[in-house]
């Protein structure tokens, strides 16, 4: 855990910026700012988000389907086509997590009515328990992590993320 705090000081991406400061200073290192500090934020946030999960026995990613499904409603049923296109994963990725989901218990395969070729992924009772247990924690977990941060802060933060991935997905 010292690591991940360690390698989460901003003073160590400011440090990689002052040194090529020195070794290039033709050239502006200053994205390194932002975009450094994301990188080391997604991943520190990752590894303290992941343990409720791995508690649950839940691999990587698998939350996300047991979600996905949760919050799209009664009857909390999606194609792997729509899980795909909401977890923003592969529809290959996705049959392996509603495989492991499935031999657990937590979500069920069907024929689709209205084409008797696709199939729907459907969260189970327990699956619907689980993902309402583990929304309260995940969510918990969120605001903890945010606790730095005030609330304007928060909604400064959110804002200014929201404008970034806008302006990189009008970029694509």
């Amino acid at each position: 855990m010292e690591d991940i705090v360690e390698a989460m000081q901003p003073d160590s991406i400011a440090a990689i910026v002052d040194q090529w400061k020195r070794e290039r200073p033709e050239l502006d290192a200053t994205p390194m700012l932002v975009v450094g500090r994301l990188f080391r934020l997604a991943d520190t946030l990752d590894q303290r988000l992941r343990a409720p999960f791995a508690a649950a026995d839940l691999g990587s990613g698998d939350f996300d389907v047991i979600a996905a499904l949760r919050r799209s409603g009664a009857p909390h049923s999606l194609s792997a086509g729509e899980l795909s296109r909401t977890v923003l994963v592969t529809t290959g990725a996705i049959s392996k997590r509603v495989d492991r989901l499935e031999a657990r218990g937590l979500v069920s395969r069907s024929v689709a009515e209205a084409d008797s070729r696709g199939r729907l992924i459907t969260l189970t009772a327990e699956g619907v328990e689980l993902a309402d247990e583990l929304i309260a924690v995940h969510l918990d977990n969120q605001r903890r992590l945010l606790a730095g941060l005030d609330g304007d802060e928060q909604s400064q933060l959110a804002g200014l993320l929201e404008r970034l991935t806008s302006a990189l997905a009008a970029g694509e």
